[in-house]
């Protein structure tokens, strides 16, 4: 979602509040500004569009000083224009806010009564007020943030710069990631270690209802109750947070390619080459009686796919939940279950807000994350980082990939534990898992044919995906990824659920994308995708050579994988539906990496 930044710095704040909020476009933004503090006078520039808009905007007027605020903002409140862009300024002191006020209008009218009226069309102006109107009344910098704070409801990340105050930044969270840097005779504000890393490595993660006084001394942190708070330094790997193209044109590309090299380290972590597992001590299913995992987007279908391997493995009863559902439904939930969280950025609102929902009421939290220091990991009971390594697209590839690699390698320990599995069948089964990699690379290797395909595809209006048993959820996935990049209409099917009304949209001008090994299911699969043939519909049949040629004539294209143990062929075939997303936006010539209207980390509800 949006991003900020805060330097209180000896060199000018002005290049490395804009060098910063760069490393931060890949979260999703439409507009962006910066506001410094220059000889004691609070001036700040905003420009809508991409950061090369404020970049030029600031080589015609630049802006001095050595004490700045920066933001990129993913429009909510109000149209993405320069009024609505952040920092938002009122009298002596501006303010960037990632979140949501969910109180602003009852603070607004307050404000109006007082004469204080708003020239955006956001929340965030109605914050700015609140502080202004106190500092007018005669309190300080620091008594108007606090008092402003205690009347704000809803979720925000907050970094304050005020007017005549060079050595003075004023930050807080609640419900959104915020992290104080650490310099020598400099201070940094981020809402991602990723932003600060090239300023410094040493990281502290604010608390849930922390805010923080910042000079160049250092950072006084105050916990929600206003008592003086001790939190840890962390010292971040800055190879973990290096945001390169390595020679490939799109981040989305490299993800993609990347995908063998970080499953493989992520089964060296988690398995042994004896044919074992060794996931955290406290990953244990004994006991257990039933799973319930929870996510958004592409994490929830990851784990809809490994509620078919928690059942059939682990004969474990597996829930899914989108999270943003999930606590609105009232779940029962049972001392006897685990929840298992799964999010890339692990900053994930709904999902960190579900999480907070069923702690206390299950037998343990489990999260699966990217980044081990994010939210939904420092308030799980246990987290199990993927080892994905920084994902830049916003469309999920290798996260989603090393997400089903650390679900398969949950629902194998829940079967150890429940002997529903011998030491024998787990080595197996984690060969099987072993080879993914290298079949993942041949898969890469059908990136020329697919590009062919996708310059019909991408003149489609509509194109459907269908699949069976854990295929289903990745014809969810692949109508999702096609949908986001490409802007293309598209739906994903369970086969048998074909003739229950989705065939009404069949026809000559519509794709149907078949995901099809041949497994147990692929009969069942063929005779569905002969029912769309026989409609006049053009059946793209993603298989293997034994599939392709039990298939028989009719389909319109295919493309041949190579054999896959069936348990494990969701993970192969996210390939092929990742390429085929890629491939359909660059024919259509869409914005790869940051899709319109969306955003990377998705951090208000």
């Amino acid at each position: 979602m949006c991003g900020i930044v805060g330097v209180l710095g000896n060199h000018e704040a002005a290049p490395l509040l804009v060098e910063a909020l760069k490393r931060l476009e890949y979260r999703g933004y439409d507009s962006a500004g910066i506001a410094t503090v220059n000889g004691g006078k609070l001036d700040r520039r905003r420009a809508v569009g991409k950061l090369v808009n404020l970049s030029d905007l600031l080589v015609h007027n630049p802006l001095a000083g050595k004490a700045g605020i920066g933001h990129t903002r993913w429009a909510t409140h109000g149209a993405a224009t320069v009024k609505n862009a952040h920092p938002h300024r009122a009298g002596g002191v501006a303010v960037v806010h990632n979140g949501i006020i969910e109180n602003f209008r009852e603070l607004r009218a307050d404000l109006a009564a007082d004469g204080y009226t708003q020239e955006s069309e956001t929340d965030t102006e109605t914050v700015v007020l609140l502080v202004n109107r106190a500092m007018d009344r005669g309190a300080s910098p620091v008594d108007a943030a606090k008092d402003t704070l205690s009347r704000l409801h809803g979720a925000f990340a907050l970094c304050f710069l005020f007017d005549g105050q060079d050595d003075l930044m004023i930050a807080a969270r609640k419900g959104s990631p915020l992290a104080i840097g650490w310099g020598e005779g400099e201070m940094f504000v981020g809402s991602d270690a990723i932003a600060l890393a090239p300023m410094t490595d040493r990281i502290t993660y604010l608390e849930e209802g922390d805010w923080v006084v910042v000079t160049r001394a250092g950072a006084e942190i105050y916990d929600a109750q206003n008592r003086r708070a001790n939190r840890a330094e962390t010292r971040i790997q800055l190879d973990a947070t290096r945001i390169e193209k390595a020679g490939y044109k799109h981040f989305m590309a490299k993800e993609i390619a990347e995908q063998p090299v970080v499953i493989a380290d992520a089964l060296k972590h988690y398995a042994t080459p004896e044919g074992g597992l060794q996931l955290p001590k406290g990953i244990d299913f004994k006991g257990i009686a039933r799973v319930t995992l929870v996510a958004c987007g592409t994490a929830s279908y990851a784990c809809h796919v490994a509620k078919y391997w928690f059942e059939q493995i682990a004969g474990l009863p597996a829930d899914i939940d989108i999270a943003s559902e999930f606590r609105y439904r009232d779940p029962v939930l049972s001392p006897a279950s685990m929840a298992i969280f799964v999010s890339q950025s692990g900053e994930t609102a709904d999902t960190l807000a579900a999480l907070r929902h069923a702690s206390g009421k299950v037998a343990r939290v489990v999260s699966v994350v990217n980044v081990p220091t994010s939210s939904i990991a420092r308030e799980s009971d246990l987290a199990l980082p993927i080892l994905a390594g920084v994902e830049v697209g916003v469309a999920s590839t290798k996260a989603f990939t090393c997400q089903l690699t650390v679900l398969a390698l949950m629902a194998l320990k829940a079967a150890q534990d429940r002997g529903k599995i011998d030491a024998a069948t787990l080595a197996k089964r984690l060969d099987g898992l072993r080879a993914v990699p290298g079949l993942m690379n041949a898969a890469l290797s059908l990136s020329d044919p697919i590009a062919r395909v996708a310059e019909d595809l991408g003149r489609a209006q509509d194109i459907l995906f269908l699949g069976r048993g854990p295929m289903f959820p990745l014809a969810l996935e692949g109508a999702l990824k096609l949908k986001e990049i490409s802007y293309i209409h598209a739906e994903g099917y369970a086969s048998g659920e074909l003739k229950h009304g989705p065939i009404a949209l069949i026809d000559a001008d519509v794709p149907v994308i078949v995901l099809a090994p041949k497994d147990p299911l692929f009969d069942k699969t063929v005779s569905n995708m002969q029912e769309v043939m026989a409609r006049h519909g053009k059946v793209l049949l993603l298989s293997d050579a034994a599939g392709i040629a039990a298939a028989g004539q009719g389909t319109w294209k295919t493309l041949t994988l190579p054999s896959v143990d069936p348990l494990w062929a969701p993970i192969l075939y996210a390939v092929p539906a990742q390429l085929l997303a890629y491939h359909t936006a660059i024919a259509k010539g869409t914005d790869v990496d940051q899709p319109r209207n969306l955003a990377k980390s998705v951090t208000v509800e």
